[in-house]
C-alpha cells in the first residue's frame, strides 16, 4: 500500500514537471549576448503562456502544446551551443528567433 502511494506521488510530481516549459532562462551570461537575447524571448513567451492560461484565454491542451514547442526550441538552442563552445552564431540566433516568432503568433490563437 505504501509503495503504491509513493509510486502515485512520484508520478504526479513527474507529470507536473513535464507540463512546464523550459522554465526560467539565465539572461545575463557574460560574453553571450545572442544567448541572452534568445533566453529573454523564451522567458517572455513562458510568462505569456502562464498569464493567458490563468486568464482562461488558453485551454490546457493549447498551453501544453505551446510549452512543448518552447521546449523543442530550447533543446535546439542547447544543441547549437554545444557545436560552438557555448556560443550562438548569428545564423543560429536568426533561426531561433524565426522559430520563436512562429511560436509567439500561436500563443493565444
Amino acid at each position: 500500500m505504501k509503495k503504491t502511494i509513493l509510486t502515485i506521488a512520484a508520478f504526479a510530481i513527474a507529470s507536473l514537471a513535464f507540463a512546464q516549459g523550459p522554465g526560467h532562462q539565465r539572461t545575463h551570461i557574460a560574453h553571450h549576448p545572442r544567448v541572452n537575447q534568445v533566453n529573454k524571448r523564451e522567458d517572455n513567451q513562458e510568462k505569456r503562456i502562464n498569464t493567458e492560461r490563468k486568464e482562461g484565454d488558453l485551454t490546457r491542451s493549447q498551453a501544453h502544446q505551446d510549452r512543448k514547442n518552447l521546449r523543442e526550441i530550447n533543446q535546439e538552442k542547447r544543441d547549437m551551443r554545444k557545436q560552438d563552445h557555448g556560443h550562438l552564431t548569428k545564423a543560429d540566433q536568426k533561426a531561433l528567433n524565426q522559430q520563436l516568432d512562429k511560436n509567439s503568433q500561436k500563443i493565444g490563437n
